[in-house]
């Protein structure tokens, strides 16, 4: 797969060839089929694909992508089989788990007991 990185450490191990052993996998992005490595993060399968964007500002509307990678700022939050808020920089890919991007802004409702600002 062409967008994966080959990582070296210095005075350890290559990790790109590792990447080769480990079972490409199928699950679908925004209702498509992709494939991506089994166990790896949801967010590096599709940044290795070229996806960028995994979601929208609720407040500004504009794109949200991939920021820390560890799981602690939530900008990569999808819906991952049916969850919605699942971190995809965290969340392991496997076999036929499916994966979209959380609605527009414009296309959130007011709920019962919000106000309208």
């Amino acid at each position: 797969m062409s967008g994966r990185l080959t990582i070296r450490i210095p005075g350890g191990p290559d990790l790109g060839p590792q990447a080769e052993t480990l079972r490409q996998v199928t699950f679908s992005f925004d209702g498509q089929p992709v494939v991506g490595l089994e166990g790896e993060p949801v967010a590096m399968s599709l940044w290795a694909l070229g996806y960028r964007a995994l979601g929208w500002n609720e407040e500004s509307g504009r794109q949200r992508g991939l920021y820390c990678a560890i799981g602690h700022c939530f900008e990569c939050r999808m819906t991952i089989d049916g969850q919605r808020d699942q971190r995809a920089c965290c969340y392991p890919v496997r076999e036929g788990l499916a994966v979209s991007r959380q609605s527009k802004p414009v296309d959130l409702e007011m709920q019962d007991g919000m106000d309208q600002v």
